[in-house]
């Protein structure tokens, strides 16, 4: 018992997240039991319980964290200004003559918010609400049709910015330097959140590209479970298709280029994307749209400005032409602050703001109570062995690397059975990511290979999450089964998609090496 404590505080820290108990506080709670329990066995120094403070303030000043709130208010500034409900109500009209049109709209538009917002639960909820009964009604099989947005809701997972990579990001970067120390290398390379992001985006591409061509096939093998559209629609015209696309693929590129190109940080990106998603929100909801419009028009002209010209005041050498540019920068800068306060005060006054900051604090709260349980469950798994017996496992096994990984792939794919995906990212990613590092797998596939793994997590019963949330939307004529069901072919694409990322590990790492070399 003594030599497997380790083992032994992982499965208890499994059951009592089965059990139901929060999260934060099972990690948490497990790990403090079972470092007395060593202590008093004389296998855990309980001095390693000193490290805790230290590794809470890591946490608290890490950078590239910041990024999760911002992302998630984000976000729910989509949701609550109802952007969402227009992209669905118009791609629906352009699609409305093709048989199956609905279905691919659903999947187009889940694309399109995953590239917003990367929240699984507001995108699944909201095109619960919008898209399923009008599918229902248009004569759509309620399996196909449940399918569909619960897989949809889920590339928020896969399609950067997604809070899952960025998670990630921060777990395969420290698990990726600890491997390169443990074997001697003293000035370990890095992963960031960007090489992630980059990895990912062509498998997020493919898998929608997938979902679309099932739905198709589906229109032609089964023709009754995908009627064509026969609603009261009127047709969409260009400038309205523009205008409602239009916004949120300008805030896309501005998020993810300006991380890919080198240009901002993830965490800066990430302020960017939050005040464009206040923007977008502002010209959706007020009547008065002029706010709105001068911000990110004096917005792009800032970035102009900074991109072609030196405009920092901290040198002795600052022309005359340089001054004036300055003191234009400050003027344009007053302008959008003052535009951009005014977009926010009409967002207080519908109260979006006040709903998107009390969801945004709630979820914010729940991820960071989590990543500190998980940190202390970590410090207390290491102390008693624990990625040593993971090591010697996976390194023993016969097969060599392919082995480990297919064994740590199937272990997360049951795991996210009865866990979730930061749970998963929190407690399992650590302990077993340096080993495989250590085996020569290329951090940014891995990393990728684990996010479409954990997407897996939001689908599969008896407790996937994307069914919880939209079971709680569902009309009561859509069974449980039906869900369940309809999510099943969604879910075996998910898995092909992991066997051609094993197959063709180029489409993760091409783009990366491109970008960052």
């Amino acid at each position: 018992m003594v030599d497997h404590l380790d083992l032994l505080m992982f499965l208890f820290a499994c059951l009592t997240l089965i059990a139901g108990f929060p999260v934060a506080f099972s990690l948490a709670g497990t790990a403090i039991f079972f470092a007395f329990l060593g202590d008093v066995l004389g296998v855990f120094p309980i001095q390693f319980l000193g490290a805790i403070p230290q590794r809470i303030f890591g946490i608290m000043t890490n950078e590239i964290l910041i990024a999760v709130p911002l992302f998630i208010f984000m976000g729910t500034i989509l949701e609550k200004s109802k952007v969402a409900e227009d992209l669905l109500e118009n791609m629906a009209r352009l699609l409305k003559n093709i048989r199956g049109g609905l279905g691919i709209s659903v999947t187009i538009v889940g694309a399109l918010l995953a590239a917003s917002t990367g929240i699984v639960g507001a995108t699944v909820v909201t095109m619960g609400l919008l898209s399923l009964p009008t599918m229902l009604n248009n004569g759509y099989d309620p399996k196909l049709a449940s399918g569909t947005i619960a897989a949809a809701g889920t590339l928020g997972q896969i399609i950067p910015p997604s809070i899952v990579l960025i998670l990630l990001g921060d777990v395969i970067s420290n698990a990726y330097q600890k491997s390169q120390l443990d074997i001697g290398i003293f000035s370990p390379e890095t992963v960031s959140v960007g090489d992630l992001f980059a990895g990912s985006l062509m498998p997020g591409l493919f898998l929608v590209s997938f979902y679309i061509f099932y739905q198709i096939l589906k229109s032609y093998i089964d023709p009754d479970s995908t009627p064509n559209y026969e609603g009261d629609l009127n047709d969409i015209s260009l400038s309205i298709l523009i205008k409602t696309l239009f916004p949120p693929l300008v805030l896309i590129i501005a998020v993810l280029g300006s991380i890919l190109s080198g240009f901002a940080t993830p965490t800066e990106a990430a302020s960017v994307g939050a005040i464009g998603a206040i923007l977008l929100a502002a010209n959706r909801i007020s009547k008065e749209k002029n706010s709105s419009k001068v911000s990110a028009i004096s917005f792009v002209m800032l970035i102009i400005l900074t991109s072609f010209y030196d405009l920092r005041i901290n040198r002795s050498d600052i022309s005359f032409v340089e001054i004036s540019l300055i003191a234009l920068a400050i003027i344009i800068m007053s302008i959008f602050l003052i535009s951009t306060l005014k977009c926010i005060y009409k967002l207080y006054i519908e109260s979006v703001l006040t709903d998107a900051a009390k969801s945004s604090t709630k979820i914010t709260s729940m991820v960071f109570m989590i990543l500190i349980g998980a940190t202390l469950f970590s410090l207390v798994f290491r102390g008693l062995g624990g990625d040593e017996t993971i090591e010697n496992f996976l390194t023993n096994l016969p097969g060599g690397t392919f082995s480990a990984i297919l064994i740590v792939m199937i272990s997360m794919f049951f795991l996210g059975f009865f866990l979730d995906f930061i749970e998963i990212t929190f407690v399992v990613v650590p302990i077993v990511a340096p080993v495989l590092f250590q085996m020569g797998v290329d951090p940014v596939w891995l990393g990728v290979m684990m996010a479409i793994n954990l997407q897996t997590s939001f689908l599969t019963p008896p407790f996937g999450f994307a069914l919880f949330y939209l079971r709680g939307v569902a009309p009561n004529s859509v069974k449980t089964t039906d869900i369940y069901q309809g999510v099943i072919p969604f879910i075996f694409i998910q898995i092909m998609m992991l066997i051609l990322l094993s197959i063709f590990p180029e489409i993760v790492t091409w783009l990366p090496n491109k970008i960052f070399n």
